[in-house]
C-alpha cells in the first residue's frame, strides 16, 4: 500500500531590511548638528567679532569665510581616499577632529588680531583652511555613509532629518554662545571655541559607536561592491565622462548659485526698499528659515512610497521647487518697483518653501545617484557635488553683493538696481530647473 505524503507549504519569511532606521539617521543628524554647530561659531559668531569688537573691515572676515568654501574643493579627492577603506567611520571622526583643531585656532586668532594683527591673520587663514579641509573630509563621508546605509524608501525623509538637526546645531550654538559671551573678552571666546569643539567631537563618537558596522551586512546583499583601484586623476576622469554624473553636477551649480546669491542682499534689500528696522529684517530671516524648514518637511512626506505615486517624485519635487524659486524671486524683482506695498514677507515666506523644498529633494537624489551601479564610488561622487555646492555658495555670495553693489552705481535707482539682481536670480532658477528635467529619474 503506497502512502502519498502530505506536501506542507512552508510560509516565506520575509528577509529583514537591514538598512539604516530612524534612530540610526538620527544617529548621524547629530555629527551633522556637530559639523553645524563648529561651522556657525566660526562663520557668523567670530566674523561678528571681528567686525564689531575689534573694529576690522569686513572683507577679512568675508575672505576667510570664502577661503573655507575654496578649500572644499578637495572634497571629491577626500571622498575617493575613504572610497577606498572599508568603512566611513574614522574618516568623519577624522574629520570632526580636523575642524575642532580648526575652530579652536579661528578663535585664537581672531583674539589675537586685537594685539598682534599679523599672527592672528596668519593663524585664523591656516585655522579656516583647516575648517575646510575637516568639512571636506567628515561632512563628505557622513553623506556617503547615509547614501549607501539607507534604503529608497526613506531618502527623502532621512536628508530632511540630518539637515534640521543642522540647523538645529546652527541655533542651538548661536543661542549658547551669545549667553555665554558676554561680557566679551578674548580669553572667553577661545574658551567657549574649546568647549564647542570637544563637545562636538565627543557626541560624533558616542553617535557612530559601532552604527556603521550595523549595516554592512544591508549594502553588501543588496548592491555590489565596486571599488576603484585606479589612482585619483584616472577615476575622477572616468567619473566625469558619465554623463548623469556630469549633468547632475552642473545641475547642482546652477541651482545652489541663485540659492546662496540672495543670502547677503535680501536683508538689505527690506532695510533700504521697505525701511525695515534691524530687528524687522532679522525677523524677516526667520520668516525664510521657516519657510525652508516647511519645504524640506513637506519633501519629506512627500517622499515616501505610500504617498509618491499622488505627489510625485523626487525628481519632480525638484523641477516644480525651483519653478516655484523663480517664480519666488521674479516677486521679489517686482517688489522693488511696487514699493512697500508689496506682501513682503508672504512672498519671503514662499521662497523659503520652494527652496526648501527643491533642495531637500535634489539630496535625496544625490544620495539615490551616489550608489546607483554600486557601493564603492559613493564618496568620490557625494565630494564631487559637495565641492561644486561649495564653489557655488562662495561665488553666490560674493557675486550676490558684487552685482548688487556695481547696478547701484550704474543706476540713480537703488530698488531698481535691486530687481535687477532679483530678476537674475530667478533667470538662473529657470536654467537649474532646465537641468533639473534631465536628471536621472
Amino acid at each position: 500500500m503506497q502512502i502519498n505524503p502530505t506536501v506542507t507549504s512552508i510560509p516565506e519569511v520575509k528577509e529583514k531590511d537591514n538598512s539604516l532606521g530612524w534612530f540610526g539617521i538620527i544617529r548621524l543628524g547629530l555629527v551633522q548638528t556637530s559639523i553645524g554647530a563648529i561651522v556657525v561659531m566660526t562663520t557668523s559668531t567670530l566674523n561678528r567679532i571681528m567686525v564689531v569688537e575689534l573694529a576690522l573691515p569686513a572683507l577679512i572676515p568675508g575672505l576667510l569665510v570664502a577661503l573655507h568654501y575654496i578649500v572644499q574643493m578637495i572634497r571629491p579627492r577626500m571622498g575617493f581616499a575613504s572610497d577606498q577603506g572599508h568603512a566611513k567611520t574614522p574618516w568623519i571622526l577624522g574629520g570632526m577632529f580636523v575642524l575642532g583643531l580648526g575652530g579652536i585656532g579661528a578663535s585664537i586668532g581672531t583674539a589675537l588680531m586685537g594685539s598682534y594683527f599679523t599672527l592672528g591673520l596668519f593663524i585664523s587663514v591656516v585655522a579656516f583652511s583647516l575648517i575646510g579641509v575637516g568639512v571636506s573630509i567628515g561632512g563628505t563621508s557622513l553623506l556617503a555613509l547615509l547614501a549607501k546605509s539607507v534604503n529608497d524608501q526613506k531618502r527623502a525623509a532621512a536628508a530632511t532629518i540630518v539637515w534640521i538637526m543642522m540647523i538645529f546645531g546652527f541655533a542651538i550654538t548661536s543661542v549658547m554662545i551669545g549667553k555665554f559671551i558676554d561680557p566679551y573678552s578674548p580669553m572667553k571666546v577661545i574658551t567657549i571655541a574649546g568647549v564647542v569643539s570637544i563637545v562636538a567631537i565627543l557626541i560624533s563618537s558616542i553617535a557612530l559607536y559601532r552604527l556603521e558596522s550595523g549595516v554592512q551586512t544591508y549594502f553588501k546583499r543588496t548592491q555590489e561592491l565596486v571599488q576603484d583601484k585606479m589612482p585619483f586623476k584616472e577615476a575622477f576622469n572616468a567619473l566625469w565622462q558619465d554623463p548623469d554624473i556630469r549633468h547632475f553636477t552642473k545641475f547642482i551649480f546652477i541651482s545652489m548659485l541663485a540659492f546662496s546669491s540672495q543670502d547677503l542682499i535680501l536683508e538689505p534689500f527690506a532695510g533700504i526698499v521697505f525701511q525695515y528696522t534691524v530687528g524687522q529684517t532679522t525677523s524677516l530671516s526667520g520668516i525664510q528659515h521657516s519657510g525652508v524648514l516647511l519645504g524640506m518637511i513637506l519633501v519629506a512626506l512627500a517622499g515616501s512610497t505610500s504617498l509618491r505615486k499622488n505627489f510625485g517624485s523626487l525628481n519632480q519635487w525638484i523641477v516644480y521647487g525651483c519653478l516655484a524659486s523663480a517664480i519666488a524671486m521674479l516677486g521679489l524683482a517686482i517688489a522693488g518697483v511696487f514699493g512697500i506695498g508689496w506682501p513682503l514677507q508672504l512672498n519671503v515666506f514662499l521662497l523659503g518653501v520652494a527652496n526648501g523644498a527643491f533642495s531637500i529633494a535634489a539630496i535625496g537624489s544625490m544620495m539615490r545617484l551616489a550608489v546607483a551601479d554600486g557601493v564603492g564610488k559613493e564618496g568620490v561622487r557625494i565630494g564631487l557635488w559637495g565641492g561644486a555646492q561649495a564653489i557655488a555658495f562662495g561665488l553666490g555670495g560674493l557675486l550676490g553683493a558684487v552685482a548688487s553693489d556695481i547696478t547701484k552705481v550704474l543706476m540713480t535707482e537703488i530698488a531698481s538696481a535691486y530687481s535687477i539682481v532679483f530678476a537674475i536670480e530667478a533667470a538662473l532658477f529657470i536654467v537649474a530647473m532646465r537641468y533639473a528635467m534631465g536628471i536621472k529619474k
